[in-house]
């Protein structure tokens, strides 16, 4: 085997597409060959390796993935091209049939690359290994620090809801997680590297510990004691995983932001029932209102699809009003993307794409009155801010604790520090409040 004298002469470039989760995953791919001795590629600089961490949540992102990969192969044809993730684990053949790819890995491989790529510097033979859905079963942990101040903390894969418009179940397979003792010591190894900010991340991590008979309050419990961590947050909790008692607890933490994010995919309770999904309206506005209850303060932001099968335009409205009823800070909003092989294809009515536009940007225009309402009830407010590493001559920027992205002026002394901050005016679309650092 190739040992790491000759390896630490290669360098890697990663490209990720898709969620927290995967940026997560790449960045423990690095570290792994970096173990090996490979060197990430600097900028302008042509690599040896390129490896793609794929994203398949809709038609587009599946699109997005074979133009990235293509477009690398064309702008590093004697590089290695390594592709895994969810598009991987889907259409593996696919990929492998694009000129340029040498390896692509499945889900359950992704932490394994760097076993491929030694593998394929000593025998130089192309490589399609997927593991079959029913046979996916190990946890691989990462923790990951992002180009930011943050880190980012796996602590479960995998899906067991199997919602009608979904692929990631038969991409990412059953849900799984670490152990409470596992994701604690990543916790202290953060902060023994300076993290100040975690991020937890996952598929469904509402359904942490069910492989280990474990649950999320615990895992909560337990890292919000890790000295040295000040802030942590929480990706996504599907809402009927979210329970009071982890809102009362994130009320009255030491550490956890009042920042949520649910997913509410529709506000029609038919829509829902078509999805397949766990809850309903009166169920997530129960949840909403006894976030606003203990944390007034709470940013909440809600996932939303427009134009799903089934979707009347009644529907729509119906959803509509629901959503603009609601206390939360930000919709993401994602127009329904056919999925092959998903229940989804047998609901009739499908909703036309101008239409679906339609619809999208209403809920955009929604968002964005939302958002600037809840920036402007803290004008001239002071909050806690965490400030990131700027780029070289550009200002300071971070969040509150309540995720209000604020600009500064730079000071070295406040990267990677809570800054208490009087927020000034709005400064942009997106929000962000003028500040000056308050020592």
């Amino acid at each position: 085997m190739i040992d790491n004298t000759t390896f630490a002469t290669y360098t890697a470039e990663y490209h990720t597409l898709g969620c927290k989760l995967n940026f997560a995953e790449t960045s423990t791919i690095g570290q792994l060959l970096a173990e090996k001795g490979v060197r990430r590629a600097h900028a302008g600089e042509v690599p040896d390796i390129c490896v793609v961490n794929t994203c398949s949540v809709t038609e587009e992102a599946d699109k997005k993935c074979r133009q990235l990969i293509r477009r690398l192969v064309r702008k590093y044809p004697d590089a290695l091209m390594v592709v895994t993730g969810c598009y991987a684990q889907l259409k593996a053949q696919e990929i492998s049939q694009i000129e340029g790819v040498d390896i692509v890995l499945g889900s359950d491989q992704k932490l394994d690359v760097a076993n491929y790529v030694e593998r394929w510097m000593h025998h130089h033979k192309p490589c399609v290994e997927v593991t079959p859905l029913k046979d996916i079963h190990k946890f691989c942990p990462s923790c990951s620090r992002g180009d930011r101040t943050r880190y980012f903390l796996k602590v479960q894969d995998g899906c067991d809801y199997y919602c009608t418009y979904c692929t990631i179940p038969r991409a990412r397979g059953r849900s799984r997680s670490g152990t409470i003792e596992q994701l604690v010591a990543q916790a202290r190894q953060v902060a023994d590297e300076g993290g100040k900010e975690i991020v937890i991340t996952g598929v469904n991590i509402g359904d942490f510990g069910k492989n280990t008979g474990e649950k999320f309050m615990d895992l909560i419990k337990a890292l919000d004691a890790v000295d040295g961590i000040e802030r942590y947050r929480i990706s996504s909790l599907e809402p009927d995983l979210l329970s009071d008692e982890v809102i009362d607890f994130v009320a009255s933490s030491r550490a956890f932001m009042p920042h949520f994010h649910i997913p509410l995919q529709a506000g029609s309770d038919e829509v829902l029932a078509l999805m397949r999904r766990h809850y309903d309206t009166a169920l997530f506005a129960h949840k909403v209102e006894k976030i606003k209850q203990v944390m007034p303060h709470a940013f909440i932001g809600v996932d939303v699809i427009a134009g799903a099968r089934g979707e009347t335009e009644e529907l729509f409205e119906q959803s509509y009003r629901f959503i603009e009823s609601l206390d939360v800070t930000r919709l993401h909003v994602f127009p329904y993307s056919e999925r092959p092989d998903t229940l989804a294809l047998r609901i009739e009515h499908v909703v036309d794409q101008r239409e679906k536009s339609r619809r999208t940007n209403r809920l955009i225009a929604l968002s964005e009155r939302k958002l600037r309402a809840f920036t402007e009830q803290f004008v001239g407010t002071e909050r806690p801010v965490l400030y990131e590493q700027p780029r070289e001559g550009m200002p300071m920027h971070g969040f509150t604790d309540n995720y209000l992205r604020v600009e500064a002026p730079f000071d070295r002394w406040s990267i990677n520090t809570v800054v208490n901050t009087s927020l000034g005016t709005i400064i942009d679309d997106d929000c962000t409040l003028s500040a000056e650092p308050k020592y």
